[in-house]
C-alpha cells in the first residue's frame, strides 16, 4: 500500500495556506484553500471553504478563539464539509504554524496496520520491517497532528492513543524505550461517536479528551449565503487550469444551484462546476450544463409529500412488528437496519457505515454478532 495518499506533511503550512479576503465588487469574502489543491482532483476532501454566510461568519470567529490555544480539538462534519481546510485553519492560527501539519486518514488503513504508522516501528518489529520508521505522532512532533475518521480506529488502538494524550510519550511497536512527544491532537469524524460511546464501540474516556474543544461544521445546505461564493470560485479555478476565458452563470443556473440540497457538500459543488465548465458554451454556464446528483435529502421541501407517505409506512410496518410481541425489538430492528444497508450497499462495510452515518466498526461488529461477515475478514 502506498500510505502517501492517505498521510501528508505540510511543513510550510504558514505560507502554503492561509485565511484570504477576496473583493469582489466591494464585497469581502474570506476564503480558506487546501494547499496544492491542483493536485487533488482525484480526492474526496472538500479543496476550498468560504465563510460569507452568517452560520460560517459565526464559525470563522469560533475557530478564532479556539485556534490559539493547544488544546485537542474534535471536528464534526458531513463528508465534504471541508474539516481538513478547517484543521489547517486552526494550525495555522495557532503558534505552531511554523511547524509541521500532519495529515491522515485513519479509515485508510487496516487494523494491523494502524499502529505502526501511528506509534512507529523499530527494525524487526514484524515481518516486513526491513528497518526503523518513526510513526505519524513523531512527524508532527512540535507541530499539529490531524486525525481524519477518527472513529475508525479499532478499540486496541483508542486505549494507546489515550495514554499518549495522557503521558504525553510513544512508544514504538517492537520497542520498550518511551519517546516524549509535543503534539497537538486535532480530530475529525462525520459520525456522531456519543452514539459510537454509547454502543461500545468508542472509548467514552477518549470522546472527552479529543473533545476539550469541539467545531461543528455546517452542511453547504444549511449555509447557503456560501454557495454562489464557491461556485464562483470554482469557475474562476478551474477557469484558469483550463486556459478558458471569462466564464460566467447565467441567472437560471444559479436558481438550481441554490436548489440543490448538496448532499456531497462542498466536494459535490467543485465536481459540478468542474463538469459543468467542460459542457458550456459561449462562455456562459446554463442550468443545462449542471449534472446534479439524483440523491435526494428528505427534509427538502420538493420531496416531503413522498418523505411522508414512506414515514407512514414505515410506522405502520412498526406498528405491526410491536403487536407481534418479538422478542429484543430494538436489537431485531438494528440487526434488519444493518443487513439491508449493507444488501444494499453491495456487501461494503464502508460504505454502509456512511450510509448509516455511523462508525465503520460499528458495522463491522453488527455484522460480526450476525454472521454476516467473518470476524477476521
Amino acid at each position: 500500500m502506498n500510505i502517501m495518499n492517505n498521510y501528508s506533511i505540510d511543513r510550510t503550512s504558514k505560507k502554503a495556506f492561509e485565511l484570504h479576503n477576496i473583493d469582489e465588487k466591494n464585497q469581502q469574502t474570506n476564503l480558506l484553500v487546501l494547499p496544492n489543491a491542483q493536485e487533488l482532483s482525484k480526492s474526496i476532501r472538500a479543496t476550498a471553504q468560504v465563510f460569507e454566510d452568517p452560520k460560517s461568519i459565526a464559525l470563522l470567529a469560533r475557530i478564532k478563539l479556539i485556534a490559539p490555544s493547544d488544546a485537542n480539538v474534535l471536528i464534526i462534519g458531513e463528508t465534504g464539509t471541508g474539516k481538513e481546510l478547517i484543521a489547517r485553519h486552526v494550525h495555522g492560527l495557532s503558534n505552531r504554524r511554523d511547524k509541521p501539519f500532519v495529515a491522515v486518514n485513519c479509515g485508510a488503513f487496516s487494523d494491523t496496520l494502524v499502529e505502526s504508522e501511528l506509534f512507529g516501528h523499530e527494525k524487526g518489529a514484524f515481518t516486513g520491517a526491513f528497518s526503523a520508521k518513526a510513526g505519524w505522532f513523531e512527524a508532527a512532533n512540535s507541530g499539529t497532528l490531524f486525525l481524519d475518521e477518527i472513529g475508525d480506529l479499532p478499540l486496541s488502538i483508542q486505549v494507546k492513543l489515550l495514554r499518549v494524550l495522557q503521558e504525553r510519550e510513544i512508544v514504538r511497536l517492537g520497542s520498550t524505550t518511551p519517546t516524549t512527544i509535543d503534539v497537538r491532537l486535532v480530530a475529525a469524524t462525520n459520525v456522531k461517536l456519543e452514539e459510537a460511546v454509547r454502543a461500545g464501540h468508542f472509548r467514552e474516556d477518549l470522546y472527552y479528551r479529543l473533545r476539550v474543544a469541539h467545531i461543528e461544521l455546517p452542511t453547504l445546505r444549511n449555509r447557503p449565503g456560501d454557495i454562489l461564493p464557491l461556485a464562483k470560485y470554482f469557475i474562476s479555478e478551474y477557469t484558469r487550469r483550463l486556459k478558458y476565458g471569462d466564464i460566467k452563470l447565467d441567472e437560471q443556473a444559479k436558481k438550481k444551484i441554490l436548489r440543490h440540497p448538496w448532499p456531497g457538500n462542498i466536494r459535490e459543488l467543485e465536481n459540478v462546476i468542474h463538469h459543468a465548465l467542460l459542457l458550456c458554451k459561449n462562455n456562459i454556464v446554463t442550468s443545462e450544463d449542471l449534472l446534479l446528483s439524483c440523491i435526494q435529502l428528505h427534509n427538502r421541501g420538493e420531496n416531503s409529500t413522498n418523505y411522508g407517505l414512506e414515514q407512514n409506512k414505515l410506522n405502520d410496518a412498526l406498528h405491526q412488528l410491536f403487536e407481534s410481541n418479538t422478542e429484543n425489538i430494538y436489537d431485531h430492528l438494528e440487526d434488519t437496519i444493518v443487513r439491508t444497508a449493507y444488501n444494499y450497499c453491495h456487501n461494503n462495510a464502508v460504505q454502509t457505515a456512511k450510509l448509516l452515518g455511523i462508525s465503520r466498526n460499528i458495522v463491522r461488529a453488527r455484522l460480526i454478532k450476525m454472521g454476516a461477515i467473518n470476524a477476521i475478514r
